[in-house]
């Protein structure tokens, strides 16, 4: 398994568990698994949604901004990996 850095958490919102997600680096679809990595953050959880600008997409690109629902807290600055399976 690998992992391939997309970008990071900007903001988290508790209520309802969803973080803000700047993408930096390539990009990522529905279905894909991400790595969240921080100093109090390590968790892995698969995408099953995802919003731009609060409309669902399936996928989002290099400079999207992006929310989605999350497993666990999150903090800004911590890092997005997508795990790949090489």
């Amino acid at each position: 398994m690998g992992e391939q850095r997309v970008g990071e958490v900007v903001k988290y919102f508790s209520k309802p568990c969803v973080a803000a997600v700047k993408i930096t680096e390539g990009g990522i679809k529905v279905g894909d698994t991400l790595k969240f990595m921080g100093h109090t953050t390590d968790f892995t959880m698969p995408v099953d949604s995802m919003e731009v600008n609060n409309q669902k997409v399936p996928e989002a690109v290099v400079g999207d901004y992006i929310g989605i629902r999350v497993a666990d807290r999150v903090r800004p600055g911590d890092e997005v990996f997508k795990v790949t399976a090489e």
